[in-house]
């Protein structure tokens, strides 16, 4: 190891790579950190002001990017997604599938449209996106797929179970791919972050926000952008043999 070996650790410069929900909160500053780092980045969320205002925003901070209108429940416009990359920049090198729906019933009144929505978007949509980029995840040399799931995936989680199950799917999904595609040089992870101060959390009443973040070691919520560096480790050369793991990102929620 040297310095200059050391700086091209977290260097995605030549690197192309997909963020789903990537237009604000969590997504946008990952979005923003790969920007940062040299990548060329494609956002996608269901909204196309939201993409083309990201786009423009990505832009601005001197990066190559692209919004992608794109329903993360929808498998046609998710394999629309990956073409229309690959049509405007040849490769695909990292998927991040961190589009999220935050519906949520108590248990006893679950209704099965709303179970739908929710693991078509939470499950099914990162499964199959990840599926469509395999080909190009393969031939990158440094394919890596990252799922933001969540500390609820290891927690009791009233009030909120369909959106933990889902994330706690996700978990064991990222384990069995991480073993199935290590053959073929694609590593898989996870990025489980705590209270985070994104509109899901600000959408919550004050003292529901305050217990959150005093459910924490570090008594606080964190900031979008403490998520940067977690997801750079698992997507770039500096993770290059971590796979199958998930990194707990939560201010100590889970090991309190």
């Amino acid at each position: 190891m040297d310095r200059t070996k050391l700086d091209r650790l977290f260097d995605m410069t030549g690197r192309v790579v997909i963020v789903t929900g990537g237009t604000r909160g969590i997504g946008l500053a990952l979005a923003e950190g790969y920007v940062a780092a040299g990548a060329t980045v494609v956002v996608a969320s269901r909204k196309a002001d939201a993409c083309a205002t990201a786009q423009q925003h990505l832009t601005a901070m001197g990066g190559t990017a692209l919004g992608v209108p794109t329903h993360a429940g929808d498998l046609d416009a998710l394999a629309e997604l990956v073409q229309t990359t690959v049509d405007a920049f040849g490769r695909i090198d990292v998927v991040v599938n961190n589009a999220a729906n935050a519906l949520t019933q108590p248990v006893g009144s679950f209704t099965s449209e709303a179970f739908g929505k929710s693991f078509d978007v939470n499950v099914r949509g990162p499964v199959f996106l990840s599926q469509a980029a395999l080909p190009h995840l393969e031939a990158s040399g440094h394919g890596a797929i990252l799922n933001v799931i969540s500390a609820g995936a290891y927690l009791f989680s009233p009030m909120v179970s369909m959106y933990a199950a889902g994330k706690a799917a996700m978990l064991s999904f990222t384990r069995s791919f991480a073993a199935e595609l290590a053959p073929r040089g694609i590593r898989v992870n996870a990025l489980a972050p705590g209270p985070i101060n994104t509109d899901m959390v600000r959408n919550n009443p004050p003292e529901f926000i305050d217990a959150m973040a005093a459910s924490t070691l570090q008594n606080r919520v964190a900031e979008p952008d403490e998520m940067v560096g977690p997801a750079l480790l698992l997507t770039s050369d500096a993770g290059s043999f971590i796979t199958g793991q998930a990194i707990i990102a939560d201010g100590g929620l889970v090991p309190r």
